[in-house]
C-alpha cells in the first residue's frame, strides 16, 4: 500500500535534480532542494523560476500558480534539513560510492518511514541500497530527461524493496503527472537496456555503410517512424553521458553491443559532446 507523500526532497539541483525539484513544485508539494553550495542552490532555483514563467508566457501556467510553485521550493546545503521530508530523490553524480555514501547520510537524517529513491540510470539499484541497513525502503525513480518534459519515469524495485516503498514511489510518479512503469533491478532497467545498445548499433552504421549523419537521421526518422535521428538524440543526450551509460552497461552485461563504439568515445574524449558543448555530430 501506498503511503501519503506530503513533503519532498531532492539531492542535487543540477539538470536532471532541477528537472524534478520543478515537477514537484509544480504539482503541488513542499519541496526541500539541496546543493552543496548556497550560490549554485540560487541558481537553478533562478533557472527553475525561469522555465516556469516560460510556461506563463506561453499561456500553459497562470501567474499566480507560478508565484506559488516557485515558493513551495525551500533551499539547503545540509541534508539535515529533509528531517520532515516522506520522499527524498537523490540526483547527483553517476558513481556507485558518492551514492553510497549519500544513501548512508539520508538514512541517518530522514525518517524512520521515508522513502529513499535513486534517479541512476545506470547503476544497481541493490548495490546502492546495500550500503544502508534499511535497504526497504530505497528504490529506483528514474526520469528522463528533460524531466518536466518526457512523460516516463521508470519505478524500480531493488532486490529487498518492500512493497510500501514501491508502490509508493509509483504513486507519486503518478501525481507528478507522469506514465511510470514497473521494472525489476536489472542492468539498464528498460528502456536504457533497448535503446542503448541500439543507439550504439546506428553509430557504428556510419562507419560500416558509410552513410552521412544526415541520411542516417533522414532514414530512422522516415523510414522507422523515429521523432528524432539516433545522431540528434545523442547530441541532446550528451556524448559524454551516453558514453557512461554505455560502459556501465557493458561492465555489467559483457553484451558487445552495450560498450560505447569507437567513434563516440574519441568524440568525447576530444569534448565534442554534442548540444552542451555546442558541437557533436552537429554543430548548435
Amino acid at each position: 500500500m501506498a503511503r501519503e507523500i506530503r513533503r519532498v526532497g531532492v539531492v542535487g539541483l543540477g539538470a536532471m535534480g532541477a528537472g524534478i525539484a520543478q515537477l514537484c513544485i509544480e504539482a503541488g508539494f513542499e519541496t526541500v532542494g539541496r546543493e552543496v553550495s548556497a550560490e549554485l542552490g540560487e541558481r537553478s532555483r533562478d533557472r527553475i523560476a525561469h522555465f516556469l514563467t516560460r510556461k506563463v508566457e506561453k499561456g500553459q501556467l497562470e501567474q499566480d500558480a507560478r508565484d506559488a510553485a516557485v515558493a513551495r521550493l525551500a533551499l539547503t546545503t545540509e541534508l539535515a534539513d529533509f528531517a520532515d521530508c516522506d520522499l527524498v530523490i537523490e540526483a547527483i553524480v553517476e558513481e556507485l560510492a558518492p551514492k553510497q555514501a549519500l544513501f548512508e547520510e539520508l538514512e541517518r537524517v530522514c525518517p524512520e518511514d521515508a522513502v529513499l529513491a535513486t534517479n541512476t540510470s545506470a547503476l544497481s539499484v541493490t548495490e546502492i541500497a546495500s550500503a544502508t541497513s534499511t535497504p526497504e525502503r530505497i528504490v529506483g525513480m528514474h526520469f528522463f530527461n528533460p524531466a518536466p518534459l518526457m512523460p516516463l519515469v521508470e519505478i524500480i524495485r531493488a532486490e529487498l524493496s518492500s512493497d510500501e516503498a514501491f508502490e509508493t514511489a509509483y504513486a507519486f510518479g503518478e501525481k507528478l503527472g507522469k506514465h511510470p512503469i514497473r521494472c525489476y533491478d536489472t542492468p539498464g532497467f528498460v528502456v536504457n537496456r533497448v535503446l542503448i545498445p541500439l543507439l550504439n548499433d546506428c553509430i557504428r552504421v556510419l562507419d560500416e555503410a558509410r552513410v552521412t549523419v544526415d541520411d542516417l537521421d533522414a532514414g530512422m526518422k522516415h523510414g522507422a517512424g523515429w521523432p528524432m535521428g539516433p545522431c540528434e538524440l545523442v547530441d541532446l543526450v550528451g556524448i559524454d553521458v551516453h558514453v557512461h551509460a554505455s560502459e556501465a552497461l557493458y561492465e555489467k552485461t559483457r553484451e558487445p553491443r552495450m560498450a560505447p563504439p569507437p567513434r563516440l568515445v574519441a568524440m568525447r574524449n576530444a569534448g565534442l559532446l554534442g548540444r552542451k558543448s555546442g558541437r557533436g555530430f552537429y554543430t548548435y
